[in-house]
């Protein structure tokens, strides 16, 4: 009978194991994840988990029972140390497991500071397993000082809880505006507004020289405008990098994600990646999509090509983001824009900012305007691109641009 392994519990792993079921394989199926849990969500993580308004249960993708009524093995707490892509064997802390099909779905790993820097202070935390908002929690006390290093959404989500939660906050960018690296000075704008409204001190074109531990406990970081800076904990939130060592170390390709074609498929044939970890083709060139829609969608894709449909993955990105009563929205991808257009709301937080490349619609900004937001995905998925003097004029309804 044909075994097809799984490797990395999280949201893709989760819905491949789910979809290999749903289109009849009725082969074996293992998931072999490292943390000591069943797959779990991960965006609730950093807010409702963290505020105690979601048990761990909760956060459970499936209840233990969907995976044994299904037929399938899940294997938790257990690191796979090596792949032989030659003999299709897995090294397993307590023995071996061979596969006829082998599915990657690692995911992707919290950049870390350097213990140069302080990285490896007590009190220093990263947000991305269950794990470490365990061991963060705690340190949410109203009145508490947070210094947060990263003015990416992680980051910025992580500072909207805090100030909501009623500490003290600091967010330090080393760019020159927050959000630099994925969105417009427009979107910067907003949401640097939108986080000093709430009490947030937000530090651009700053740069953390180090960190040291004072003899009460609390954190002193040395910044590049001179200003000492006091914090009772630090949360790093400076981006991600694939869990791509296992697959590298396999001879597998590898480029800042394992390389992956059309169908999903890596180079070996027998060997698949989906999810935050993968590296795939989308409109002429290669990207790593690190989004819950685009681990569900490639994962499930693949599921069906390891049973032959052949069907290339073909990426809608969308992505979104929750600060305070604020809900972002995100359509496309805005690489390469050239133009942004900038289509008022009916309050000051309801606004859209329409990206374009050489007239080309690209990607939509949305904040706490859901319409905006669907006109603009179905725009971009059917290949239209109003011009932007159309969508900035909010007498135009975006309907009539469809």
């Amino acid at each position: 009978m044909s075994h097809i392994a799984i490797v990395g519990a999280g949201q893709a792993g989760a819905a491949l194991t789910a979809k290999l079921r749903a289109a009849g394989f009725d082969g074996d199926v293992t998931l072999i994840g490292d943390e000591p849990v069943l797959p779990y969500q991960r965006p609730p993580l950093s807010k409702k988990y963290l505020l105690k308004r979601m048990t761990a249960e909760q956060l459970f993708l499936r209840p233990q029972h969907f995976y044994d009524e299904h037929g399938i093995r899940v294997l938790t707490g257990q690191r796979v140390p090596s792949i032989d892509p030659a003999a299709r064997r897995l090294t397993l802390a307590g023995g071996t497991l061979d596969y006829d099909q082998l599915a990657l779905t690692t995911g992707a790993a919290p950049r870390m500071l350097p213990a140069a820097l302080g990285g490896n202070l007590p009190g220093v935390h990263v947000i991305r397993q269950l794990a470490d908002v365990d061991r963060m929690a705690p340190e949410f006390q109203p009145g508490r000082r947070v210094l947060i290093i990263g003015g990416g959404y992680i980051g910025l989500e992580a500072a909207a809880v805090a100030a909501s939660s009623g500490l003290d906050v600091t967010l330090v960018e080393t760019a020159e505006r927050i959000l630099q690296r994925v969105a417009a000075r427009e979107t910067s704008n907003y949401f640097r507004a939108l986080h000093k409204a709430h009490g947030v001190r937000i530090l651009e074109g700053t740069t953390l020289l180090g960190m040291e531990r004072l003899p009460d406990g609390a954190i002193a970081a040395q910044l590049s405008d001179g200003v000492p800076r006091v914090a009772d904990f630090v949360i790093v939130g400076i981006g991600v990098t694939p869990n791509e060592t296992l697959a590298a170390d396999a001879g597998l390709a590898c480029d800042n994600g394992i390389v992956v074609d059309a169908l999903g498929r890596t180079s070996d044939p027998a060997i698949w990646a989906a999810g935050d970890c993968a590296r795939l083709p989308y409109r002429g060139q290669m990207i790593r999509l690190e989004s819950v829609q685009n681990a569900i969608d490639q994962a499930e894709a693949v599921a069906l090509n390891m049973l032959g449909a052949g069907r290339d993955y073909l990426p809608k990105p969308w992505f979104w983001s929750d600060q305070y009563d604020v809900k972002l929205q995100i359509a496309g991808l805005n690489t390469g824009h050239d133009r942004v257009a900038v289509r008022p709301g009916t309050t000051d937080q309801v606004r859209s900012h329409w990206y374009y490349r050489a007239g080309e619609l690209l990607a939509v900004d949305a904040m706490n305007d859901p319409r905006a937001y669907m006109a603009g995905k179905r725009m971009i998925d059917s290949g239209r691109s109003p011009a932007p003097e159309e969508v900035a004029d909010p007498a135009v309804d975006l309907k009539s641009l469809l």
